[in-house]
């Protein structure tokens, strides 16, 4: 692993680490920004289709092919999971298991950036919420509006979203273009709107562990 000194400028290039981090691609923007800031030229990334939230089923299957592909490479001496259990139902810890890699901790990444201790310590009180992250604010018209089927029928909202309460927008960074994307997100859906910047949380202390494999 080649050590960098500090006046030398340093941008993530892909496979040029020997530690793969195989992520959901809504994850990409956030581990890039922490291998640039922390500098971790061990590191590199793959990551999957976001998209394969709306059909949950797709990512086991997914994850176990690209961990395969990889090894078949040989560069890789170590291989990390970056997604939670993601609406699969446990299927994606099986093929993890039969595997013999590790994921990061929790259920999904509103539990990790928010840090999983404090998610689970305040989710009876917040079962109406519905949650953004950066890369959802950014994406919300593509992934929430038009992927469930309310841009061609906006009466869609009221059966899908009659029992929540609340937009809550849990941002990584403090961007005001996130902020009034995700305000625009609270006004479609019809909901209150809330604000938390929670940085990257339990995602920049399970990758942080990476440096000591």
């Amino acid at each position: 692993m080649k050590q960098l000194g500090p006046e030398e400028k340093f941008e993530f290039r892909k496979k040029s680490g020997d530690v793969l981090i195989i992520a959901c691609g809504a994850l990409g923007r956030e581990m890039v920004a922490l291998i640039e800031m922390n500098r971790w030229s061990h590191l590199d990334i793959q990551c999957l289709p976001a998209i394969w939230h709306n059909t949950p089923d797709k990512i086991p299957d997914g994850v176990r092919d690209a961990i395969r592909k990889a090894r078949a490479t040989g560069r890789y001496r170590e291989i990390f999971i970056a997604y939670g259990d993601c609406g699969t139902g446990g299927l994606l810890d099986k093929v993890i298991e039969q595997e013999g890699v590790k994921r990061i901790d929790g259920p999904h990444c509103y539990s990790f950036f928010s840090g999983n201790d404090k998610w689970a310590a305040h989710q009876d009180d917040e079962i109406t919420a519905f949650y953004l992250t950066d890369y959802l604010a950014r994406h919300f018209d593509k992934l929430v509006w038009e992927g469930f089927g309310m841009a061609a029928h906006p009466e869609l909202r009221d059966m899908m979203f009659a029992h929540y309460t609340k937009v809550v927008y849990l941002a990584q960074t403090e961007d005001e273009t996130l902020q009034e994307m995700a305000r625009a997100a609270a006004e479609k859906l019809q909901l209150e709107y809330e604000y938390r910047f929670t940085g990257y949380g339990d995602l920049a202390v399970d990758m942080a562990r990476l440096e000591t494999i």
